[in-house]
């Protein structure tokens, strides 16, 4: 593997509402002894919530949410991809490719040996988290999905394409602002957990390429599993789902996700967050505790 760094464990001393104790993983066949980090919270023999966070975030994400599904007496497992929270991060930016991110996915839910799993996915987490029925469609129980989408090759937004080209012309951008800008209630010290992975632009090779990797024509890597897990989705999937939209998103929002919503099998009518932005889980209580309550009935 290229040369990799690891945020300093210090800056992530007393983050706001996370108790959670770290945990790692240095042995995913294929990544050279890198570590990945994990929240793993819950009984071990529990349904386990499988919770992946996208760009430019990290487990921190689902503080809102972790609580409400600890309380339901599942576990939650929610790790932080290579290059992001307080897994290690290759410095360079071609270190990173879809099939860098999908396989490291892949081979931490079979280390673990994560079963009876229900998939909670936004951004990048859907992305990759909706490919993995194809891998081991028996893990797969159920599906809460946020704003997020398949890669199968589409013309992207005009706002998606100038998302890409501003973070394409912005190698050290601030990470932290960037998610207070569409999530108006995080307190200083939360956006400063946002940032408390990247203390350098040097830090940020992950940041920097995850919208490059969105594919935009058929003949991209990823393609070919997300058409795979589209008709899994709409053919096998015989769970349980719900889906929530952030209807303030201008990139992943209300038109992005009525398509999301019409591959899911079964998926009931959405619930949708008026005020919420792309990062839906920063409004994660309700939302969590409303797919229990359907899931209940």
């Amino acid at each position: 593997m290229s040369l990799t760094l690891r945020t300093d464990d210090s800056r992530f001393d007393g983050l706001p509402d996370w108790p959670y104790a770290p945990h790692y993983i240095d042995s995913l066949p294929g990544y050279g002894g890198m570590r990945m980090h994990y929240v793993d919270e819950g009984p071990a023999g529990a349904p386990v919530f499988l919770c992946l966070h996208g760009e430019p975030t990290w487990a921190y994400l689902y503080r809102r949410m972790i609580p409400v599904f600890l309380e339901s007496g599942a576990r939650v497992v929610a790790p932080d991809f290579f290059g992001f929270g307080r897994s290690d991060k290759p410095v360079a930016d071609s270190a990173y490719t879809w099939d860098f991110h999908r396989n490291a996915l892949v081979a931490f839910v079979e280390t673990l040996d994560l079963t009876d799993i229900t998939l909670v996915v936004q951004d990048w987490g859907g992305l990759l988290g909706l490919t993995l029925p194809i891998e081991f469609p028996e893990r797969i129980g159920r599906l809460l999905i946020m704003n997020t989408g398949f890669g199968v090759g589409s013309k992207p937004s005009d706002g998606f394409v100038a998302w890409q080209e501003f973070v394409a012309n912005t190698p050290d951008f601030d990470v932290g602002r960037l998610i207070a800008g569409g999530t108006p209630h995080l307190t200083a010290e939360e956006v400063a957990a946002y940032d408390a992975p990247f203390p350098g632009p040097q830090y940020k090779a992950g940041v920097r390429t995850f919208p490059s990797l969105v594919p935009p024509n058929p003949e991209m890597d990823g393609v070919a599993v997300s058409r795979q897990a589209m008709q899994w989705w709409r053919e096998e999937f015989d769970g349980a789902s719900f889906m929530a939209i952030g209807m303030m998103d201008p990139v992943l929002g209300a038109p992005v996700m009525e398509r999301v919503h019409a591959v899911i099998r079964g998926c009931p009518e959405p619930m949708r967050i008026e005020d919420a932005g792309h990062f839906v889980q920063e409004w994660g209580e309700p939302v969590a505790q409303a797919a229990l309550e359907a899931w209940d009935d």
